[in-house]
This record gives C-alpha cells, structure tokens and sequence, in this order.
C-alpha cells in the first residue's frame, strides 16, 4: 500500500518544495493535497517542507480514514477534507503563511485584486474566513463553507488557502495572491492606485471568459 499513487504523491511534496523555494511558507508551515478519485494526498506536520519527500505524504479517504498507518497527516487535514466536500470541483487546495498575504490576513484592509489584469481574472475577489484556532473542526467548518464563495481565502490572523481544478493551479492563484497583496502595500504607499474599472473587467469576461 506505502507504494501506491507514486506519482500523485511526488506531484504534492514537488508543490511543497516549490513554495519552500519561492519563499511562500517556513521550513515547518503550510500544508499541500492533492485529490485522487475518491483519495486525498496531503503533506505531513512536523517536518521539513523544503526537503519533504513523496515517501512522506499520506493518504486518507474524504471521511478521513487513514489509508497508510504508518504516515503523518497533517494538523489541518480535516480542513482539507472540508474544502473538497464543499468544492467538488477542487482537485487541489495549499494552505501557506506569506508574508505580505498574511499580513493582510492581520488587518481590516483587503487584497486589491483588481490592480491588474492577470490578478482578477485568475484569482477574482478574495473571500475572508473568520478566526477559528488552528487544526480544530472549528476551523476546517469555516474555511470550508468560504471556499464555497471563492478560490482564495483569507484566513483571520493566520494565513492563507487557495484552491483549483487542478493542483498547479491553486500554487499558482497562492503565488498570485501573494503578488497582489505585494502590489496593494505597495501602491497604497506610493500614491493612489487605480484598479480596473467594471467596463474593463467586463471587457475582460468577454473576451477571456468569467472565472472558473
């Protein structure tokens, strides 16, 4: 059993490693899973995410059945459960702790979304859940109805999670949010921002589509 989804499992600790690299969680935060069929793939608590290994990621059914004992899961695994009930659409959710993302994770003030193009149509408006302690039901209850309402949430003095058809794709919408929360510090500092106007995010939904 310890051998199955090999490639899934490498696909989940490869996610992990990256956002170690780019910078998007600590050596010890952050957790990344993968749906396969009726499995869930997820990183383990408790060990260097910069080095994680496929032989480190567990498996556990969408009732949260452990499908290889000997394996870690991580402390937010029912969260994750949460999201893929609520998103049968979702095939990948990362939870991370960003800097500049979580900052605003800290404060009243919103991550402008709509400064660029790119940001809007990928990410669309960030959703807010509120506070709940770390690893609870408590937590995985409300993140998981937010998820229902977007594909980036912002989680109260804590971090963020974004999710998506496939698992580059919610990497990619993280990477993304934490840029936007970047150009929203930084053009809130440097004078006053203009972000797109309905007519061009109109426009856009035209041309390219609306968000899936």
């Amino acid at each position: 059993m310890a051998t199955g989804w090999k490639a899934e499992r490498e696909q989940v600790a490869s996610i992990m490693r990256r956002l170690y690299r780019q910078g998007l969680t600590t050596c010890s935060g952050g957790n990344v899973s993968l749906r396969a069929g009726g499995v869930i793939l997820i990183t383990p608590s408790g060990t260097d995410k910069g080095e994680i290994t496929a032989e480190e990621i567990g498996a556990v059914t969408l009732k949260g059945e452990k499908l290889l004992p000997g394996l870690k899961l991580s402390i937010e695994t029912e969260m994750h459960l949460e999201v893929y009930r609520n998103r049968p659409d979702v095939n990948g959710v990362v939870h991370a702790h960003p800097v500049t993302a979580s900052a605003f994770a800290a404060l009243g003030t919103d991550i402008d979304t709509r400064l660029t193009a790119e940001t809007w149509h990928v990410l669309g408006k960030p959703v807010r859940a509120s506070y709940a302690l770390m690893g609870t039901k408590d937590l995985a209850r409300i993140v998981g109805e937010a998820a229902r309402r977007g594909n980036a949430v912002i989680m109260e003095n804590h971090g963020v999670l974004t999710v998506g058809r496939t698992l580059f794709e919610a990497f990619d919408r993280l990477e993304l949010l934490e840029a936007a929360a970047k150009m929203t510090w930084i053009t809130h500092t440097m004078g006053s921002p203009r972000p797109l106007t309905e007519a061009r995010i109109q426009e856009m939904e035209e041309v390219y589509g609306r968000r899936k």
